[in-house]
């Protein structure tokens, strides 16, 4: 199967659409992003300068009938962490490349002055195309008018103000099934690239699209119908009845709360008082009460439907998806516990085009430093609005937590490799601490997600090799374009594993494994940082995690990290 990447150098407003047939040939998704950028990026450039790129690439099963195949990715070199940068987002735009059989699309250098743009693909190939009249926009006002000008079948790929400011917490915006710039690649401040880009905004129309060929599509075929299958069975995919369709991944808010690590307060706690005001269920109940949508498919190819559409009590749309790590972060970790408010804060964040964990992550540091309460959840509205409006308040937030806790001298700022921790205390998940230390892009729970959300998770024996394993398997699957969602079905035993690695066989007349093409991955992005500086000295977590129990199990993150820099030295 032949797909193309199409080359666009933004100085010179060039465009050129090459085939794919040589080096990057076996790579997509995370593969052919991380590929590209450890090839093609010089590793001590600086992320906002002209030789960082940034790559969009949809999976390698993409564009075909593969349920929850439509994640995209998205690359460059992080201007929040130097390291490499891979961000993940569903929405409909990877299914739209996969089926124009465009396996990337490369943004090059800088335009001159103060050029905006934006880019339409279809199956002519590409053209550039002035965006001046999008210029400072949010991001649901550019797709609406990007939707009205093309049409509202198009999938849009848009930057809001902070993308446009270069912030380091910037995200890029992708539709959702209902045209709504929802989805969001939020970490890394891969928008901040974007913006530096003088891109605005990608509108990909698949109209008339070619659609994929399949090598051997009656092995496709079969395979696809196993990973079917064990997801309409599982007890937590099952569409309508799952555990995720109901609840999505809020339904582990209790649980890790429970076990104690569900940071409250800036990483203070292990257990907030008012989970059952935001929890899955809490959540559920809200918007089935005022008549929402609680299994709702915001992405391509979806029957997990583990999204949501929370609206007020109205019944006007608010925000679509309100998650697990979203609630936390604007919740949890800033003392908030109503969910109207975080809901609101979440459409916010969308509007603007920040990071909802790097932006509740800032404002609970800043709320350490008295510049705001805990729980003051109109005070964290207000200091969203900051970073949306570039004031220079905002400025220090939508920097990030990292900067955030510099700017007014905080110890206790819970990130690696400068990228803000998600949801889980590492001290009481122990297996995601190693991988919050040691992912080449920084904290990243969905690197290699370590968790039994029993005890165990307390122990710090064999977590080092379970992370490695992990975040080896999920690149593979970043690689592929398959959701994470979709993890909590497959399995060796149900034949779900191993129908991955044969429907990108039998679409492609390849012969890979799982661990051989994800372990390639990892040693490229780690390739990458260590030409960038990075040594096993940054695979190291803040010294608070160390010295602080947390509280109620006053444990602490002592995994030994001379185990771990061995087992990482690949």
């Amino acid at each position: 199967m032949r797909r193309n990447i199409i080359r666009i150098d933004i100085s010179s407003s060039s465009i050129k659409v090459e085939e794919n047939s040589g080096a990057y040939s076996n790579w997509g998704g995370r593969g052919l992003t991380s590929a590209i950028v450890k090839q093609e990026v010089p590793p001590l450039c600086h992320p906002l300068g002209a030789g960082n790129k940034l790559i969009i690439a949809p999976g390698l099963l993409s564009g075909t009938n593969c349920v929850n195949s439509g994640r995209l990715s998205i690359g460059a070199k992080s201007p929040l962490t130097g390291t490499i940068k891979e961000s993940n987002v569903g929405g409909t735009a990877a299914q739209s490349l996969g089926k124009l059989n465009i396996a990337g699309i490369i943004l090059e250098n800088k335009p001159a002055g103060d050029k905006l743009q934006y880019i339409l693909v279809n199956k002519e190939g590409a053209q550039l195309l002035p965006a001046d009249d999008l210029k400072g926009l949010k991001n649901y006002e550019v797709v609406s008018r990007l939707r009205e000008k093309h049409g509202e079948k198009v999938s849009v790929i848009s930057i809001g103000p902070a993308g446009e400011n270069c912030f380091s917490s910037a995200s890029i915006a992708v539709t959702d099934r209902e045209g709504r710039a929802s989805r969001h690649a939020g970490r890394g401040g891969i928008g901040a690239v974007m913006g530096s880009k003088g891109t605005k905004a990608i509108v990909i129309d698949g109209t008339d699209a070619p659609g994929v060929e399949y090598h051997d599509s009656e092995a496709f075929k079969e395979a696809a119908k196993v990973f079917r299958t064990t997801i309409m069975e599982s007890d937590a995919t099952k569409p309508n009845t799952g555990e995720l369709a109901m609840y999505s991944m809020n339904a582990i808010m209790a649980p890790v709360n429970e076990l104690g690590a569900f940071p409250t307060r800036n990483f203070s706690q292990g257990q907030f008082e008012g989970v059952e005001k935001i929890d899955g269920e809490a959540l559920y109940n809200t918007i089935k009460e005022r008549g929402g949508i609680y299994n709702h498919a915001g992405c391509s190819q979806c029957i997990i439907q583990c999204s949501n559409v929370y609206v007020d009590k109205e019944k006007n749309f608010i925000t679509s998806a309100l998650e697990y790590e979203t609630i936390w972060a604007l919740g949890a970790n800033c003392g908030i516990d109503n969910l109207d408010a975080i809901a609101q804060m979440d459409r916010l964040c969308d509007e603007y085009g920040i990071d909802t964990i790097e932006t509740g992550c800032a404002i609970a540091v800043a709320m350490e430093a008295g510049v705001k309460s805990f729980g003051d959840y109109d005070g964290a509205i207000e200091l969203i609005h900051e970073i949306g409006q570039g004031t220079p308040m905002g400025r220090i937030l939508g920097s990030g937590a990292a900067t955030t806790g510099r700017a007014f001298g905080i110890e206790r700022v819970p990130q690696s490799k400068g990228q803000s921790f998600p949801a889980y205390d590492p001290r009481g998940l122990k297996g995601l601490g190693v991988t919050y230390a040691t992912s080449p892009m920084g904290a990243d729970h969905t690197a290699g997600f370590v968790a039994m959300l029993d005890e165990d998770d307390r122990n710090p024996e064999g977590k080092v090799q379970a992370s490695l394993d992990k975040q080896i398997y999920m690149a593979f699957v970043d690689a592929t374009g398959i959701c994470l969602a979709a993890m909590d079905a497959v399995t060796e035993e149900n034949g779900g594993i191993d129908a991955m690695s044969q429907m990108v066989n039998a679409l492609f007349g390849w012969n890979i494994t799982i661990e051989n093409y994800g372990k390639e991955i990892i040693k490229t992005e780690r390739s990458f940082n260590k030409a960038a500086g990075f040594t096993s000295l940054h695979d190291r977590l803040p010294e608070f995690l160390s010295k602080e129990p947390l509280p109620p199990h006053n444990t602490v993150f002592d995994v030994p990290y001379n185990g771990i820099d061995d087992k990482f030295n690949l």
